[in-house]
C-alpha cells in the first residue's frame, strides 16, 4: 500500500486512537514528530468536547486540528475554521422527548461548556471523563451566552438497544446517531464529522486521495467517506467496517 501521497491523517478518539481506558499510546507523540517531518497534518475528530480532546493531546495542541462535538466545531490551534450551532429552543424540544427515556444521563453540549441538570446527574463517574469543562445547572432552559452543538445521551449498558429505539422518531427534525457503545447524539441534520473534515481539507488544500482516516462508530461514517485511505478499527461497529476501505488492529492493540 502506497502511503506516500498522504498529507492529512484524521482519527476518532474513543475506541480508536485511545485504548479502552481512554489513554493515549506512549508511541503517539514520537510518531507525531515523524508526521510533521514529512509535512503531514494531524487532526483529531471526536464526539468529545474541544477541551477534553485538547487535554489528551496537550503537548501538540497548537500544531494540530481538533474537530469536536461530532463535527460541530473545528479549530486549528487558536483559529476556528468551522462552527455549526443549533438554536437552544430547538434542542430543548428534543430534550423534552429524551427525558421520557429512563436510566439515561443527558448532556447539553455547547462551545464554552457542557451542561448537566442538577437533578439528572446519573452516572457522573462514567461520563465526566469526557467533559473537562462543564457546568451543573438547575434547568437547561436557563442557559444563556453559548453556542449549542448537540445533546449527548448516555446509557450504562447499550445505547443502540436502550436509547435509539426510543428517540429514533426525532430523526424527522434532527440527526440521531449512535456514537459509541453507551452514547447516542442528537444534533442538527447538517452537523457531522464529514462536513468538518471537508472544511479542513479545503483549508489545507488536501484531497480525499491524500487523506487517511480512522474510526470505530456510526458518527465516523461521513468522516471516513472523506478519505480514500479509510480504516475501520477491528473493534468497529459493523456499519463502519462495511464502508471503510481498510481495517486495522483494535484500539487496545494500537491499531491507529
Amino acid at each position: 500500500m502506497d502511503f506516500s501521497k498522504v498529507k492529512l491523517v484524521v482519527t476518532d478518539m474513543d475506541g480508536t486512537l485511545l485504548n479502552s481506558n481512554h489513554e493515549m499510546s506512549t508511541e503517539f507523540f514520537s510518531l507525531f514528530t515523524s508526521l510533521q517531518a514529512k509535512g503531514i497534518h494531524f487532526a483529531a475528530a471526536s464526539g468529545r468536547q474541544h477541551h477534553s480532546i485538547e487535554e489528551k493531546l496537550f503537548p501538540v495542541k497548537d500544531a494540530i486540528s481538533i474537530i469536536s462535538d461530532n463535527g460541530a466545531s473545528g479549530r486549528q490551534g487558536e483559529k476556528e475554521f468551522h462552527t455549526m450551532g443549533i438554536a437552544l429552543p430547538t434542542l430543548l424540544k428534543a430534550v423534552s422527548e429524551v427525558k421520557k427515556v429512563s436510566d439515561v444521563a443527558i448532556v447539553l453540549c455547547a462551545k464554552n461548556h457542557a451542561y448537566f441538570e442538577k437533578c439528572k446527574m446519573h452516572f457522573a463517574d462514567n461520563i465526566l471523563q469526557y467533559y473537562s469543562n462543564y457546568k451543573i445547572v438547575d434547568d437547561f432552559a436557563s442557559i444563556t451566552n453559548d453556542v449549542f452543538f448537540k445533546i449527548a445521551i448516555f446509557h450504562p449498558v447499550c445505547s443502540e438497544t436502550h436509547i435509539l429505539p426510543k428517540v429514533q422518531h426525532l430523526e424527522e427534525d434532527f440527526q440521531v446517531v449512535v456514537s459509541g457503545k453507551n452514547w447516542v447524539d442528537i444534533s442538527g441534520k447538517e452537523i457531522n464529522k464529514g462536513v468538518a473534515v471537508q472544511k479542513l481539507q479545503e483549508l489545507l488544500g488536501v484531497t480525499k486521495a491524500e487523506t487517511m482516516a480512522f474510526g470505530d462508530y456510526n458518527n465516523d461514517l461521513k468522516m471516513l467517506a472523506q478519505a480514500d485511505f479509510s480504516f475501520a478499527m477491528q473493534n468497529a461497529h459493523p456499519n463502519v467496517k462495511a464502508v471503510a476501505n481498510f481495517e486495522t488492529l483494535n484500539n487496545d492493540e494500537r491499531g491507529v
